[in-house]
């Protein structure tokens, strides 16, 4: 083999080592977020109505009050199967008095929101865990392999 050739083969493998290596990743963007335009055409004293036209439906209703809406959006770094980054978050947040008519628009970006921890707590429920008996002898009796049906006549 010539030194040639064994010049050529090193730069190959180095070649496909350092195109494997590439550290592709890809932007993602979830949410419903109206252009910036759109949301500042929204003005106090306006009815429900008004605001869907302009702004679409909201991603979130408050369940308990059904006062506030609310429109998100986030953009993601994903690469691979790391964790992924946070790039951009979006959040509109319309709360409507209870004459149906907007009374504030508040706007926030990641920078001003607040991360919530999410607790691991849990509450245990009682008298949903089986006993040794019911656990290891519940099921005695109950396995019918042969179950009576009308193709088999009840044999």
């Amino acid at each position: 083999m010539s030194i040639r050739n064994i010049v050529f083969s090193t730069l190959v493998v180095a070649t496909l080592f350092v195109a494997g290596c590439k550290t592709d990743y890809f932007n993602q963007t979830e949410g419903n977020m109206p252009p910036q335009k759109d949301i500042d055409s929204i003005n106090k004293g306006m009815t429900k109505d008004q605001v869907r036209k302009i702004m679409g439906s909201p991603s979130v209703i408050s369940s308990v009050d059904h006062k506030s809406w609310i429109y998100m959006s986030s953009t993601m770094k994903r690469l691979a199967f790391f964790k992924p980054e946070e790039l951009e978050r979006k959040v509109v947040a319309i709360e409507i008095n209870t004459a149906d008519k907007v009374e504030k628009v508040v706007q926030l970006t990641k920078e001003n929101g607040k991360d919530v921890k999410i607790s691991s707590d849990s509450t245990p429920v009682m008298g949903s865990e089986e006993g040794f008996m019911r656990k290891y002898f519940g099921g005695v009796g109950q396995y019918l392999p042969m179950e009576p049906t009308k193709a088999n006549d009840g044999l």
